[in-house]
């Protein structure tokens, strides 16, 4: 599966020490470490992504 990644717009600088990359596939969207991008990736529906989103801005998930 090709995926064009791009560093998520909720990342910092390049300094941050909690960056991501997403990337749309065929079954929905990927995540990944930016600093291991060889590593564990999630894969998600659009609907678990966009879940995941709003989670993150209620704050559900904690720092």
């Amino acid at each position: 599966m090709i995926v064009q990644w791009r560093k998520s717009s909720y990342s910092g600088g390049a300094d941050d020490k909690a960056c991501v990359e997403v990337g749309r596939h065929a079954q929905g969207v990927g995540v990944r470490d930016s600093k291991d991008p060889e590593g564990v990736r999630l894969s998600l529906s659009v609907d678990q992504f966009a879940g995941l989103v709003e989670g993150i801005k209620q704050g559900a998930y904690g720092r």
